[in-house]
């Protein structure tokens, strides 16, 4: 999984700028990604970009690469390819049922469908913080 920014000597911006999301976007989304993270005890990931065939078991890998994945939460997202997935570790599966992730995959499509990637991204943390909560 691509890093969220880096910057490499020979680079003057980091990689993140070049991607699809403004600096506002950005601190929108890092911001819920905290306060899931915060509120839940869960560790949420979004990755946004291309996603190998089959897209399930590449978003597996990638959760897979993810520092403690039995208590990690990943959203990967593919907007090219029309791609949503959501992958969960052991723990935070027990917290997250299938139908949890399945809803608010529906209403991030939703959301998406509408033109606002990061919308779709923070309203769909806000709903999995909710059910993992509850």
């Amino acid at each position: 999984m691509a890093p969220v920014a880096a910057a490499s000597a020979d680079r003057t911006r980091p990689d993140v700028l070049d991607g699809p999301f403004t600096t506002r976007q950005l601190l929108r989304i890092d911001e819920a990604l905290m306060a899931a993270d915060s509120e839940t005890g869960l560790t949420f990931s979004v990755y946004v970009g291309p996603l190998d065939e089959p897209t399930r078991q590449h978003a597996e890998r990638l959760h897979d690469r993810l520092p403690d994945q039995a208590s990690a939460a990943l959203i990967a997202i593919s907007p090219n390819q029309r791609v949503l997935e959501i992958v969960t570790g052991e723990q935070a599966n027990a917290r997250l049922p299938r139908q949890a992730c399945a809803l608010a995959a529906l209403s991030m499509t939703a959301t998406f469908g509408g033109g606002d990637l990061t919308g779709g991204i923070v309203t769909g943390l806000r709903m999995l913080t909710d059910q993992s909560r509850g």
